[in-house]
């Protein structure tokens, strides 16, 4: 039995908290700063607001002024937090520890300089005391989880990646229970580049469904599925070739954390529902202020993210800019309020039209 750290008490972490106490691991869960009213609820009627579902007797919430307390004796730490509150959770989290407690993100997304893009796992290293950085064993999840699912004990699988085989067998054997199901895979570039940018094509998806409500549905019923499977397909092409260009192996793309991953996002969620918005005519600034004001839209905030860097790369020639023309699409749809409109005519180019 091993004493597990969640930080950040959002859907994924919490429901995490479930096969971690199936397994019998003593379980720590802490909020965040945002997150003193699910800290408090849970509580009060060990139920989580949004997830609506038990959390189990034996996890242990603290709200974010508790964490030294929980803290002690851990031998694993999660990160549940968003892709905005990895630098805070390395700030709070380094003081409490000398890097002898391994940690596990499920944290997803990339982030640009202007000049090269960085994965999330390396941004929380750089972001742990210089004194002893290098040593912490890092690993980071990927793949189709909805959190709601897992929490339910539906049939789950992800892949748990990092460089070290050893501490990746140990993370899957914390985890793995019959209905959570995990594979390891030491491609951390190929898992976390797929991770990341299924948010930012899933909201093309979304998109979709926007326009086609512009339309109108056809007395017949028709919708516009043959149209979202062709924006699908650009998406995994443009991941496959940004993983390349990064340095990780292109199987994952077309595995759990890429194909899989964005196959889950696009059934529903925030980004799903951004990019109705976003493909019924509205501007992104009006529906994160009118629906959204205290959420996170992970794909708006990955396009945000990287936007400027992806344009410098393409720029300086580093980067095709005609390999990615969906990518620059949405990136100019959310950061620049263009209209959407897919650039049809420059997708699957090495297929001829």
């Amino acid at each position: 039995m091993a004493k597990v750290l969640v930080l950040g008490a959002g859907m994924m972490g919490t429901a995490l908290t479930i096969p971690l106490t199936d397994n019998e691991h003593d379980v720590h869960l802490v909020g965040t700063h945002l997150d003193g009213h699910i800290i408090e609820e849970i509580h009060e009627s060990r139920t989580h607001p949004k997830l609506r579902s038990a959390v189990p007797a034996s996890v242990k919430p603290y709200p974010i002024a508790g964490l030294e307390e929980a803290m002690q004796g851990v031998g694993l730490i999660v990160l549940g937090v968003n892709s905005l509150g990895i630098e805070w959770a390395a700030e709070v989290l380094g003081p409490l520890f000398s890097g002898d407690v391994p940690i596990v993100a499920l944290t997803k997304g990339l982030v640009g300089d202007g000049q090269k893009l960085y994965l999330l796992p390396h941004v929380l290293r750089n972001g742990l005391p210089s004194s002893y950085r290098e040593e912490v064993r890092l690993a980071a999840v990927g793949g189709p989880s909805i959190a709601g699912e897992l929490a339910a004990r539906r049939p789950t699988g992800i892949v748990v990646t990092g460089s070290d085989q050893t501490f990746l067998d140990e993370v899957a054997g914390i985890l793995r229970t019959p209905y959570y199901h995990i594979w390891t895979s030491k491609d951390v570039i190929g898992v976390e580049v797929s991770v990341a940018l299924k948010n930012v094509y899933a909201l093309a998806v979304g998109m979709v469904q926007g326009l086609m409500e512009k339309e109108g549905i056809t007395e017949e019923g028709d919708v516009m599925h043959n149209m979202a499977a062709a924006i699908f397909a650009q998406g995994l092409c443009e991941i496959a070739y940004l993983v390349d260009f990064m340095g990780g192996e292109v199987e994952n793309v077309y595995g759990l954390p890429g194909a899989g991953d964005l196959y889950v996002t696009c059934v529903g969620g925030r980004n799903m529902r951004v990019g109705r918005m976003l493909g019924s005519g509205m501007r992104y600034a009006e529906v994160k202020a009118r629906y959204l004001a205290d959420d996170t839209v992970e794909g708006a905030e990955l396009a945000f993210a990287i936007g400027d860097t992806i344009d410098a790369l393409i720029e300086r020639g580093d980067l095709d800019g005609a390999a990615l023309p969906l990518l620059k699409t949405v990136i100019d749809i959310v950061c620049r309020d263009a209209a959407v409109v897919f650039p049809w005519d420059s997708f699957f180019p090495s297929l001829h039209s």
